[in-house]
């Protein structure tokens, strides 16, 4: 939940440490660069791009100019390169929405990452992950890797209550409710109108219990039985066993860290922080004063929620992928993104911030595991490293490792990704939770949702 998209008006495009990484300019004689825009922008994670950058410089002669690119203001940014004339070669960390959105502008060379994909090797990949950046059996992009939703529970508390793991509606229910206690809530999730993590929270509770954005006729179904299903669930939980007033990832996180939540919906990157490895967002609670550890081994992670209205449980997720654009230098810009997810570079790249960077690619041809195992074994944090191995129980390692395979998202397997992404700007799912509690009926607020999400549909045709 760290990371939203949204499309805004301003453009920005911030470049760190020099524009060209072999130097100021292309040196005499020397074919131009290729551009590649980066959305991994923070300084830390832009400049261990810049030394993998580097190191295919040196092995192919290839000079690259890395821009890093603010998420918030990516749509503007291409869209008017593209009428510019001067789109990037190649762009990384590029989250679903987006790529849907390069892919129904016809900007994308489909065909370059269907061959990068096969060099690769097709097997070595996730399923799921290839079929989310997938249409029509064309493949719009290279997935890469993501960032997994959990929902996290005080095992202590639950052990106590007697209380199952909150992997159902009905078990959180029950939790929720028994402990809900004084100044405890039973839980935390973000709710407020104009947060991308609301949608985010509320469409991995939804995709569980079987409701759909668009249904199999191309239709809105977001007023359909199992999504009012989801709202009825939302409202009565969050509207009774949560803190009062619209919540967000920063008070959610505080809440649970404080020890005031029994159970908080977040993303995976909660979990260097619940570890301690992060100094602005340490735990707080009474008893992590004399054991910093205290929080992080009494918390369990759920990985996939199931409703009653759903056939099995799922998860949501965040996937990123690297993209060939159209009018690229090609063979290049296929060598670049080849290098970026082989055995020189791609570790590195997901030891950024292991837990947010889920691999999508597994192994290789002769190791198919060896990636998902090596990032078990990345140091995560911030101010202090440490694998989240040695912090988490194998089991919730195990699930985080395997959840690409288990993502669960809103319209891209019905060819909807244009409109997911018109929707994550208006935020109507946000705006109706946010009204749902707030008074308006569970019903009602499903019913302005989708009849919001169907003005978004018809301006799309």
């Amino acid at each position: 939940m760290r990371w939203s998209f949204r499309a805004v008006a301003l453009v920005l495009s911030v470049v760190l440490g020099g524009t060209l990484l072999t130097g100021c300019g292309t040196a005499p004689g020397q074919s131009p660069a290729l551009v590649v825009w980066s959305l991994e922008n923070l300084t830390d994670r832009f400049q261990a791009t810049q030394r993998i950058a580097a190191r295919f410089t040196e092995a192919t002669g290839i000079p690259v100019e890395l821009v890093a690119v603010d998420e918030n203001q990516f749509s503007q940014l291409v869209m008017s390169s593209a009428a510019a004339g001067k789109l990037p070669d190649v762009i990384g960390a590029l989250p679903l929405t987006a790529t849907w959105q390069l892919a129904g502008n016809e900007l994308l060379d489909t065909a370059a990452s269907q061959e990068i994909v096969r060099a690769l090797g097709p097997e070595t990949f996730s399923r799921r992950a290839l079929e989310l950046t997938s249409d029509g059996g064309g493949q719009l992009a290279v997935p890469s890797d993501g960032w997994a939703q959990i929902l996290v529970y005080r095992k202590d508390l639950f052990a106590a209550a007697g209380l199952a793991p909150p992997d159902t509606y009905d078990r959180i229910t029950e939790a929720a409710r028994r402990l809900d206690q004084g100044d405890r809530a039973g839980i935390s999730m973000a709710t407020a109108a104009n947060d991308a993590a609301t949608g985010q929270a509320f469409e991995g509770l939804a995709v569980g219990n079987g409701c759909e954005l668009v249904g199999d006729d191309g239709g809105i179904a977001l007023d359909s039985g199992p999504c009012r299903t989801t709202f009825d669930f939302v409202g009565d939980v969050v509207g009774n066993h949560s803190p009062p007033g619209a919540q967000d990832i920063d008070s959610t996180r505080a809440t649970y860290f404080a020890g005031r939540s029994a159970m908080i919906v977040w993303s995976s990157f909660l979990l260097d922080e619940l570890g301690g490895l992060r100094d602005d967002a340490l735990p707080a609670c009474p008893e992590c004063a004399a054991d910093p550890g205290f929080l992080a081994r009494n918390s369990g992670v759920v990985s996939a929620i199931a409703g009653p209205d759903g056939t099995e449980p799922k998860q949501y997720g965040e996937l990123t992928s690297w993209t060939v654009q159209v009018g690229a230098k090609r063979e290049e810009a296929k060598k670049f993104v080849e290098f970026m997810m082989g055995e020189q570079a791609y570790p590195e790249w997901l030891a950024m911030a292991p837990e947010g960077k889920i691999p999508a690619r597994r192994g290789t041809a002769a190791e198919p595991e060896k990636f998902a195992r090596a990032w078990e074994n990345f140091p995560a944090g911030v101010d202090t490293k440490r694998p989240l191995a040695e912090i988490y129980p194998p089991e919730t390692i195990v699930a985080l490792r395997e959840s690409p395979e288990r993502f669960a998202r809103w319209g891209f397997e019905q060819g909807q990704g244009v409109l997911v992404g018109a929707t994550a700007g208006e935020m109507p799912v946000p705006k109706a939770v946010d009204a749902m509690l707030g008074g308006s009926p569970p019903g009602e607020a499903a019913e302005e949702a989708a009849e919001e999400i169907r003005s978004i549909q018809t301006s799309l045709k």
